[in-house]
């Protein structure tokens, strides 16, 4: 059996593992789909994360070196690639009541063979219901994201909304903002077949940020007021500035992405007068800006509903699909030195 691991940076691999044994608890998961996460493992791919030297410390909320001797956050070699699989439950545990042999099942996991995975009381072990997309469910991930992003903007009915960025984020945020009840959905990307998907799925216009004014064309769209709310979710410098100055007068810019260190950006000009605020928008924190009633996990639940019943469509979101064989030679390709030719790539097993 084989599974997908960075050998080192920007450098795909299949290798041969062998499974240990299935704990009471535990069910073997024999992975028919799977795809990877394109934002923040790419990240790590390229040997950018600040988690390969450094910790994020919970008690100081800091990111601290780690010391010395102690093992790095991210070892090549043995770091493996994947984030979302789909496949069929092939072996459980005694203890495990609520799955049966055959059962076809969604969970985090990496592109391998075949996962092993808690199956007492994990709600990220999914049950799929019958007829239901393998494109929506490995988009699980994404789909919180996309949706805390909404929530933490406050998108409400009548808003005009902006979503820069069109990656699997971006395009299920203007599912999301559309179907809020947003009056004007602006994308923002400068690859002409996302904004073909965008509009298709709810946005009412999109541009190609390259060579325009982007924040006179918002302005220009919503009566010269701007955007009520801008998700923002490239980690572009260029793309911020432009949302600055696109945002109406104390308009929110939720922050999806997580950004690289910025140069030659402004804090002045429109971004003084405009009383902008801008949120980090991270779905996994806790507690979730309306805890108690929110959580991750009530994020994660609503968007599982929200995928399988078919709310929210990701079929056009998922391409290519390449074979796990390919799949060293397609990761490198499409999530790392091409990621424009890809949304989210998905892998057949």
């Amino acid at each position: 059996m084989k599974k997908l691991i960075a050998s080192q940076p920007r450098v795909a691999t299949l290798v041969e593992y062998q499974d240990r044994p299935v704990a009471a608890n535990e069910v073997k998961i024999k992975v028919v789909y799977g795809a990877p996460k394109h934002g923040t493992e790419a990240v790590d791919f390229r040997g950018d994360s600040p988690f390969i030297d450094e910790v994020f410390n919970a008690e100081w909320n800091l990111f601290m070196p780690r010391p010395a001797d102690a093992p790095r956050g991210i070892v090549f070699g043995e770091f493996q690639l994947g984030n979302m699989v789909v496949g069929t439950v092939c072996e459980m545990g005694s203890d495990v009541t609520e799955f049966q042999l055959g059962d076809m099942v969604c969970t985090y996991g990496p592109l391998q063979e075949t996962v092993i995975v808690n199956a007492v009381n994990n709600y990220k072990l999914r049950k799929m219901p019958e007829g239901a997309s393998w494109k929506n469910a490995v988009c699980y991930d994404p789909a919180q994201f996309a949706m805390g992003g909404v929530r933490d903007g406050n998108v409400r009915v009548g808003d005009f909304v902006v979503i820069v960025g069109l990656g699997a984020i971006g395009q299920i945020a203007v599912q999301l903002a559309k179907k809020a009840g947003a009056s004007i959905v602006i994308g923002v990307d400068p690859l002409a077949h996302r904004c073909e998907i965008a509009k298709k799925h709810g946005a009412d216009y999109c541009f190609n940020p390259i060579g325009i004014d982007l924040g006179m064309e918002i302005k220009k769209l919503t009566d010269k007021q701007g955007a009520d709310v801008i998700i923002e979710t490239s980690g572009n410098a260029q793309a911020l500035q432009a949302a600055l100055r696109g945002i109406a007068y104390g308009g929110t810019i939720s922050y999806v992405a997580f950004a690289k260190p910025f140069n030659d950006f402004n804090l002045g000009r429109e971004a003084h007068f405009n009383n902008a605020k801008i949120v980090f928008s991270r779905a996994s924190s806790e507690p979730n800006p309306d805890y108690p009633r929110w959580n991750r996990k009530r994020i994660e639940e609503t968007c599982w509903e929200l995928l399988m019943n078919g709310y929210l469509n990701c079929e056009d979101l998922i391409d290519p699909v390449v074979t796990f064989a390919e799949s060293p030679e397609s990761y490198m390709k499409f999530v790392d030195q091409n990621p424009d030719l890809s949304i989210k790539m998905g892998v057949t097993f």
